[in-house]
């Protein structure tokens, strides 16, 4: 896997072309593998006999697994993400009234004044590039603030604290950070949060963490320290740069698909199937890590020996042609329309299913409706080849999006 990032679509289609299932050597020359055909993962993910927690982790429990190894945060911080049977439940349990259905419509209206505030905001930062068009970075005053806001507010994050999560979990999701500086992006990160808990604790308020660490308190064995901590991790890193990435993908797919976006803006297809299409055509998350097999299992004909780590390829399995047909390089929001389509992965299967799914879904919506019904002419300010992309093969997405509102 390539460190250092970039568009993964290309690497996508030759590993696919070697199976379903393909080793892959990580940074530190830790061997892995990659599951990147959509029924094998599909099949993978709801198995039984593969486990989340580290202490599968055959090389990490062998001591072959350095500190400042820049994917060790994915394997070891305790929360949902690492957890398994009833603990999995347990946390899960915690979380989910967080994003009941009725909740997360609740938050509707504020996800549309938000939303109304970062346009006015978007427009006002507007400058000249020199050849006289009005550019600014949709992704930095747009799409990032938005999903930040609502999970911070969510969490009761006071806005000091916004900018540092960011940054540092930007460095979280980085793969081709150095082992110093990984090492203290977590450090820093756990003291971040450390501060929230404190405040909140000190501070009690109507919000998931004040609700977290009560749960603690009323009961010490139902949400330890480190279990709280590990819990706002995901909930911050997985709360806003899935559904920041998300919007950035979809208004660099539509402006780079003029004809799809005429069918949106005449009514012929709606936001929903271009936040579907978009999470299959370009996946905010490539590969996400890691799952382990409790057995040696074979899946797709490969077997994948017990303790191996396992890259969840869900930008590979959403173009994979045997299940998305062979035009599942097109990206075409009418064919959600024309008969049986299969669902993409992008958001997880089986027990560890994106709970923050129906959230994530109802920002992008609102997002991407409101901007181009106020700039309907919106346009990428640049070739796509010349986006800068993420150092990550975790995350997908670019670093900047420069449009022209006009």
């Amino acid at each position: 896997m390539d460190p250092a990032g970039g568009c993964p679509h290309a690497a996508n289609a030759r590993l696919r072309a070697r199976g379903a299932v393909a080793p892959v050597v990580l940074p530190g020359e830790v061997e892995a593998m990659a599951i990147v055909g959509h029924d094998a993962l599909r099949e993978f993910l709801a198995n039984p006999e593969v486990a989340k927690g580290a202490t599968h982790f055959t090389a990490l429990q062998e001591g072959r697994i350095p500190d400042g190894w820049p994917l060790k945060t994915f394997a070891t911080v305790q929360g949902m993400t690492t957890a398994d049977g009833d603990d999995h439940r347990r946390l899960r349990s915690l979380v989910s009234k967080a994003f009941t259905t009725r909740r997360v419509e609740a938050l509707r209206g504020r996800v549309e004044e938000v939303t109304a505030e970062l346009l006015d905001t978007l427009e006002a930062a507007a400058g000249d590039d020199g050849t006289g068009r009005r550019v600014v970075d949709l992704r930095e005053h747009f799409a990032l603030p938005l999903p930040m806001g609502v999970i911070c507010e969510l969490l009761g994050v006071d806005a000091e604290f916004q900018g540092q999560l960011h940054h540092l979990s930007n460095q979280i999701v980085a793969t081709d950070i150095a082992p110093e500086d990984a090492m203290a992006a977590n450090r820093d990160i756990v003291a971040t949060l450390g501060a929230v808990a404190a405040s909140r604790t000190e501070n009690p308020g109507d919000d998931l963490t004040s609700a977290l660490i009560a749960a603690r308190e009323e009961d010490g064995d139902r949400l330890s320290g480190q279990e709280l901590i590990g819990t706002l991790l995901l909930m911050i890193i997985a709360g806003h740069e899935t559904t920041l990435n998300l919007i950035t993908n979809a208004v660099r797919a539509l402006c780079g698909h003029r004809d799809q976006l005429e069918l949106v803006q005449m009514g012929k297809v709606g936001w929903s199937e271009v936040i579907e299409e978009t999470l299959r055509w370009d996946s905010p998350v490539s590969f996400f890590p890691f799952r382990y097999p409790t057995r040696d299992l074979t899946v797709d004909g490969t077997v994948i020996p017990r303790g191996m780590p396992v890259l969840a390829g869900y930008s590979a399995a959403g173009r994979d042609k045997a299940a998305h047909g062979e035009d599942a390089d097109v990206f075409d929001l009418t064919r959600y329309g024309t008969g049986p389509t299969t669902r993409h992965l992008s958001l997880g299967h089986g027990a560890h299913f994106c709970l923050g799914s129906s959230l994530a879904r109802l920002e992008a919506t609102i997002a991407l409706e409101r901007l181009f019904t106020r700039f309907p002419d919106l346009d990428v300010a640049v070739p796509e080849a010349e986006l800068p992309r993420h150092a990550s093969f975790v995350g997908n997405s670019v670093q900047q999006l420069p449009v022209v509102l006009r």
